[in-house]
């Protein structure tokens, strides 16, 4: 499994998140991290990008 060049931290900031929303998606996902800067394996990261992607979707209603 290779490395993706992304940690916790930057994904909240490239998806105008929380960090704390993103290490919640980690808990839920069973991705295990030390700290919000360690980079994560390509393959949970997919999962975490897929996972936020997924819910911005399913929210994307604004009423306007």
């Amino acid at each position: 499994m290779g490395f993706a060049d992304l940690s916790i931290a930057e994904i909240a900031a490239d998806y105008n998140l929380p960090v704390e929303e993103v290490v919640k998606l980690c808990e839920q996902l069973g991705i295990a991290y030390k700290t919000q800067q360690s980079r994560l394996a390509l393959e949970d990261a997919k999962a975490i990008i897929s996972k936020i992607l997924s819910q911005k979707q399913g929210s994307g209603t604004d009423g306007g």
